[in-house]
């Protein structure tokens, strides 16, 4: 296993992370009417719980033991996870492990924290699950700016952060992040004991590269979620020969991209089973899982690869909202899945799944075509497009 700083915390972490998200799940029963009943009117975390599905142990804790035993130091669950059931069994497992050699990272639910109060029964709550007695990197989950001004400064959550600190509650304090990559820097230099960072970083979606060169550059440590895009690279094409000229597979070099950029520190992967371990502990054991020329080259070449397809559209959003609420950049962005990066598996699954009015729903006010920056003849093209799609 490869180990990396972690910004600056001193500590070494494992180049793969295991992300507690997809454990296998048995489900016991369906839910009574009644135990549906029962739970109106039941705090958020009582009435969200479900205890019909529960995680499969027997399979889960050997896989986390596996992991462990292979290098893998870094584990990061949280409170919605696996059916609100990820936390205890992660628990369980760590006590087959020597826990002064891992790291367990879990998060504050901050869209349902509605006082500094709540947050505090919240960390108390984890605890208990997880049945440890402290916490190594403790996140505000998915904050932005208005939620960091609203709720971690409006609620006094940086004197609470710094008391369980002090406690040895906390060990770091943390944050993810699904928002603009514009509001990281606000944050980070308003709350100076922010440790690490967790967000999404992959081959298709790039939006926070300057944010992560950003974080390294202030020595936070650097946890990549998605790094196969939430499955859409974990299916087989021809990517790695169009931007690399080599054969490997598919998710390995997302993998390897991923790990290929010098400010990400970890790879999270929610693995659900020992082939998925395997297959990412082959990357995560490279002493270079990419060159620094290939990883330019990678960068350059997804960019020339969708300005040389026949539909350049770069997903700004700019043509949205449609007065007959069809999903222009989904529909045209599952095309270029297709037909730019041989997709083709996931973009048979984005045009099924397109949750959008039909393209022949469409007509023809053209107030999509004024606004697209690219020039696109988006009436057309949607037309041509859904054509090649039904077709796959």
């Amino acid at each position: 296993m490869i180990y990396r700083d972690f910004g600056k915390t001193g500590k070494k972490i494992s180049a793969l992370g295991f992300g507690c998200m997809r454990f296998p799940i048995t489900q016991l029963r369906e839910m009574t009417e009644a135990e549906k009943k029962a739970r109106e009117g039941l705090s958020w975390y009582a009435s969200q719980r479900d205890e019909t599905r529960v995680v499969n142990e027997e399979l889960t804790i050997p896989l986390l033991k596996a992991a462990y035993d292979a290098g893998v130091n870094y584990f990061d669950t949280a409170q919605f996870y696996c059916h609100f059931n990820s936390q205890a069994t992660l628990g369980k497992a760590v006590k087959l492990m020597d826990r002064e050699k891992v790291m367990i990272a879990t998060k504050s639910p901050m869209g349902e924290i509605k006082s500094a109060k709540e947050f505090s029964e919240m960390l108390e709550l984890q605890l208990r699950l997880l049945d440890m007695d402290y916490i190594d990197f403790y996140h505000f989950h998915g904050i932005n700016k208005d939620s960091y001004d609203n709720k971690v400064v409006g609620f006094g959550l940086k004197k609470l952060v710094q008391k369980a600190m002090d406690e040895g509650i906390i060990k770091h304090i943390s944050f993810s992040f699904h928002g603009n990559p514009d509001d990281i820097p606000y944050m980070v230099e308003d709350f100076e004991m922010f440790s690490s960072c967790l967000l999404q970083y992959n081959l298709l979606d790039r939006s926070h590269e300057k944010a992560i060169d950003y974080l390294g550059e202030k020595g936070l440590g650097v946890v990549v979620m998605g790094p196969v895009a939430g499955g859409r690279l974990s299916m087989p094409s021809a990517l790695s020969e169009k931007i690399l000229g080599e054969n490997i597979s598919t998710p390995e070099l997302a993998m390897r991209f991923v790990l290929g950029n010098k400010n990400v520190s970890c790879a999270l992967s929610g693995i659900e089973n020992m082939d998925m371990l395997n297959g990412n502990l082959k990357v995560a054991n490279m002493e270079v899982p990419m060159t620094e020329e290939d990883f330019k080259k990678s960068t350059l070449m997804m960019e020339e690869l969708k300005k040389f397809s026949d539909l350049y559209c770069t997903g700004c959003n700019y043509c949205m909202p449609c007065p007959k609420d069809i999903n222009i950049p989904k529909i045209f962005n599952a095309y270029t899945y297709h037909n730019v990066y041989g997709l083709k598996e996931e973009a048979k699954k984005m045009w099924a799944n397109k949750n959008c009015a039909d393209v022949d729903a469409c007509v023809n006010c053209g107030v999509c075509i004024k606004k697209c920056p690219q020039g696109i003849q988006v009436v057309d093209k949607l037309k041509e497009v859904a054509g090649v799609l039904s077709a796959l």
